[in-house]
């Protein structure tokens, strides 16, 4: 569970480094409903940049922002629904949008969920500690950023091979950044970096994505509610929410899931993976190119009970449709598709796990037959902004992109996309994945067999974790009286 005991000494060291940098923390409540957030600090973000390193910008860690780079307050829901002429199914798919988060990432809310329960609670010292972030791209990114409004130095993990974009702006932000050997599929040398710098002797706080709480608890309060905003507002008096289906990577995201089936009854969770390492479906080997998904593993965080669905992802697929989505040989094709001009540029907001992310939801619509009534939810983590270095590798490696390819692209990767690789899951089948926690997390990170145990059988295990919610933003209120800046 998520600890919210409070460390009094490390508490009063943590409220001093916020008076002296000028550091308010949003709450949970704030980022879900953005007209809950002071005048004044709506007021001074007028002058403020999305990606600036200022304590305000922590106030934009929602989906609520205007999209835009400088100056922007805050509307609806940040989304894009994807059209049949694009999708090639009746169902509707509507895609959260992360590109309008500080960093271009929604990754920076999960680091958020992690590193604020520590912070406010004393339990993690700004003044003497470093915090560590593991990651394959995004998530390290949002943990530096969120160190550096939040006044501590930060060390981001990540594996060398992910995009260079990644590289140079950490190299910008924190304090310090290692790469490990390896890709998007080396998340274990990531846990064994962790554990050299646990045993170096410096004083750090590792927070793990992959098996800190307040990644879900954040996802499961912000993003599931933040979807459940959308669906009020597009479902109308026919529609029905069929589910959400998104890549795994963390399995923060996959949280919101949980939200969401609480509030629509039937409703399903669908978990993506790459195909070219699938370990929900096959136990994991291999390697692939969905960037900052990892794999071989299955997070301790996902909650497997309540997945409903298992679909692999051709990375090649994912590689291509951003080539289609942003060549302007994919641009002519998609519009010659039928699809409209301002659409057609909004598909720059799909990164390449957003490309996974669209045809996983198409995959979920075929494996249902979802008509034209039926939504199904689905996430943008990031944009093509952090893969532009990629599309340039590609040119390079296969020629310039042409119509005929752009043609082959759209027929075999998104209209073509098969139930092939894919599994509904039985209560055995559910089991079997859940168990695969036992190699990574009791043999390798400390966990143990009862705790695995208590995940399968204890139901308030997930159900608890919400609650914690109501109380963390007391204490974020707490905290902030006790700067005498909030």
């Amino acid at each position: 569970m998520i600890d919210l005991t409070v460390n009094e000494a490390g508490l009063a060291k943590a409220v001093q480094r916020a008076k002296e940098k000028n550091i308010v923390i949003p709450t949970l409540a704030q980022m879900v409903d953005p007209k809950q957030i002071p005048a004044k600090v709506v007021a001074n973000l007028r002058d403020i940049g999305l990606w600036d390193l200022n304590p305000a910008n922590l106030f934009r860690i929602g989906w609520h922002n205007d999209p835009v780079e400088k100056g922007g307050g805050f509307g609806r829901v940040n989304y894009v629904e994807l059209p049949s002429a694009l999708t090639g199914v009746e169902a509707r798919i509507i895609a959260l949008v992360g590109k309008w988060f500080p960093t271009g990432a929604h990754k920076v809310g999960a680091a958020f969920g992690c590193l604020a329960p520590r912070l406010v609670t004393g339990q993690f010292d700004p003044t003497s500690q470093k915090a560590v972030w593991p990651s394959t791209g995004n998530y390290c990114r949002g943990g530096a950023y969120d160190s550096a409004l939040l006044g501590c130095e930060s060390i981001a993990i990540l594996p060398e091979g992910m995009s260079k974009e990644r590289f140079e702006w950490l190299s910008k932000v924190a304090g310090e950044v290692i790469k490990t050997p390896g890709t998007e599929s080396n998340v274990k040398e990531i846990f064994d970096k962790c554990w050299e710098l646990r045993r170096s002797g410096q004083s750090l706080m590792i927070f793990n994505q992959f098996e800190e709480l307040g990644n879900y608890l954040w996802h499961h309060e912000v993003t599931g509610r933040a979807m459940a905003e959308v669906l009020e507002h597009e479902l109308g008096p026919k529609g029905r929410f069929a589910g959400l289906a998104v890549t795994t990577g963390s399995a923060g995201t996959i949280a919101a899931g949980d939200f969401l089936k609480k509030q629509f009854s039937g409703s399903k969770i669908a978990a993506s993976e790459a195909a070219q390492c699938p370990t929900l479906l096959a136990n994991g080997f291999g390697e692939h190119r969905i960037e900052g998904i990892g794999d071989k593993h299955v997070p301790w965080i996902h909650n497997v009970k309540n997945t409903d669905l298992v679909i692999a992802v051709d990375d090649e697929a994912s590689v291509s449709a951003i080539r289609l989505f942003n060549e302007p040989a994919g641009k002519r094709h998609l519009a010659g598709r039928g699809l409209e001009p301002a659409l057609i540029e909004k598909l720059s907001l799909l990164g390449i796990s957003g490309a996974a992310n669209l045809i996983s939801a198409i995959k979920m619509a075929k494996w249902y037959e979802l008509g034209r009534e039926s939504v199904v939810m689905t996430v943008l983590t990031d944009s093509v902004e952090m893969y532009r270095s990629r599309l340039a590798e590609l040119n390079a490696e296969r020629g310039a992109f042409t119509e005929v390819d752009a043609a082959v692209a759209h027929e075999r990767h998104i209209l073509g996309a098969s139930t092939d690789l894919m599994e509904e899951l039985s209560y055995p089948a559910r089991k079997r994945v859940h168990n695969l926690k036992y190699y990574t997390w009791v043999e390798q990170q400390g966990k143990t067999h009862a705790e695995i145990q208590e995940q399968w059988h204890d139901d308030e295990y997930w159900t608890g974790i919400p609650e914690v919610a109501p109380k963390l933003d007391e204490l974020i209120v707490e905290f902030n009286a006790r700067t005498g800046l909030g």
